[in-house]
């Protein structure tokens, strides 16, 4: 689809003037600031192009186009042209699997708060404890360039502890703030760089033990992260052609040698494709690996509401992830306002055991392999509105079954 409206022009000569139309809560000040077109340039297609696409990837903006209308002297007056989403978004996941596990996670988010594009919310979670956290995301506070995030968490779960073939339950507690500085020179590039203090508290509550795992453990830490994002992704409403890569690198100090310090790096490679007039097929694959500590408190998890659906809530840990997702959209109805989508999906992944080697991401005590079906619920005139409802039946070696409720896309 073309993002002009109006092109009857040659791209000679210069714009006398950049206006915006169909703002409401959006301010026009930070759309002017934010696009790279100004008065007094010469007219450049790929730039307004560009312009179109960063506008239509903000949350407030379900939708974005440009005009041009040309004088008989040679001068440009430019129209972006602005469909706003409504952006107060309440959220929730919910997720459940045959071993009776039930957990959920429900929250409010402001995506454009002031006008600006600043992202603050909170949220409470549920799973056997109780958690909550608040977030400020502010990714053009200092300039079109330059912004911030902070964050603060009290995350409590009951966790799988796994060592010598067996299992114990923590009850598991992370407490601490995060700041981080956001930098994005181009459209399609991204930095982030941050910084955050935390409290790890390990309680043991029930399970095998051994003389060689604590049963408690209260540690401070220190982690240094940085993030470098790729977006090559066209949006057009529910629908996504492109490729995306996030890389995220972290390095954690820790106050105990019972939990020591490590680095862990993931990459998630996501491409869209559109198929036909209604479908969509998208794909993640995340490539992970930190140090290779034999520790019963590996970073990475299997878990149905991260990678894997149906599989439960955190039935295993690694030093190492390699998980794929692969899904087709199909939608079936598709209004002014809503849309009906199903999906068909296949989730798998292998994980390398704590101290081991690359050989266990062939294990079949390792592997897990899910596919499943879903429906999704979007509407279009609303930020992220998509419900989503997963059901995922494992096929590999003691798999379990479960369904996934959630808001936003799985990926």
């Amino acid at each position: 689809m073309l993002c002009c409206a109006t092109w009857s022009f040659s791209q000679d000569g210069r714009i006398l003037d950049v206006k915006i139309q169909g703002n409401k809560r959006l301010k026009t000040s930070f759309i002017k600031n934010l696009v790279r077109v100004k008065p007094g340039m010469e007219l450049d297609s790929t730039m307004l192009n560009q312009d179109v696409e960063r506008l239509k990837r903000l949350p407030s903006v379900s939708h974005a186009y440009f005009q041009v209308f040309s004088s008989i002297d040679g001068m440009h007056n430019v129209f972006y042209n602005v469909e706003e989403n409504f952006t107060l978004i309440p959220f929730a996941n919910v997720y459940t699997s045959t071993n009776d596990e039930f957990a959920f996670r429900v929250g409010l988010q402001e995506f454009n708060f002031l006008g600006r594009n600043i992202t603050l919310g909170g949220f409470y979670q549920y799973d056997i404890f109780n958690s909550y956290g608040i977030n400020i995301r502010a990714p053009y506070l200092f300039s079109n360039k330059l912004g911030m995030e902070v964050n603060y968490k009290d995350f409590t779960t009951q966790e799988p502890v796994f060592f010598e073939d067996t299992t114990a339950d923590y009850r598991y507690n992370n407490k601490g703030f995060e700041v981080l500085g956001i930098y994005e020179p181009n459209f399609k590039n991204r930095f982030e760089l941050g910084y955050s203090w935390f409290t790890e508290d390990y309680q043991y509550l029930f399970g095998f033990t051994s003389p060689e795992v604590p049963q408690q453990l209260n540690v401070d830490k220190s982690l240094f992260k940085l993030i470098y994002n790729y977006d090559n992704i066209s949006y057009y409403y529910q629908y996504l052609s492109g490729f995306r890569s996030t890389l995220n690198f972290q390095y954690v100090i820790s106050t105990d040698i019972q939990l020591p310090e490590f680095l862990i790096g993931f990459n998630d490679f996501v491409y869209f494709k559109r198929v036909g007039k209604k479908g969509n097929w998208a794909n993640r694959l995340r490539l992970g690996l930190a140090s290779n500590v034999d520790s019963p408190f590996a970073p990475f998890t299997v878990d149905n509401n991260l990678n894997i659906r149906g599989v439960g809530n955190t039935i295993d840990r690694g030093t190492g992830a390699i998980v794929l997702n692969t899904e087709y959209r199909h939608t079936w109805i598709d209004k002014d306002w809503f849309v009906l989508q199903s999906n068909i999906f296949i989730d798998g992944g292998s994980w390398r055991n704590p101290g081991g080697d690359f050989s266990d991401f062939g294990d079949d005590q390792n592997i897990r392999v899910y596919p499943g079906l879903g429906l999704r619920f979007i509407h279009k005139r609303i930020f992220n509105a998509v419900f989503r409802i997963d059901y995922g039946y494992g096929i590999t070696k003691e798999a379990s079954r479960g369904i996934v409720f959630g808001i936003g896309q799985y990926f």
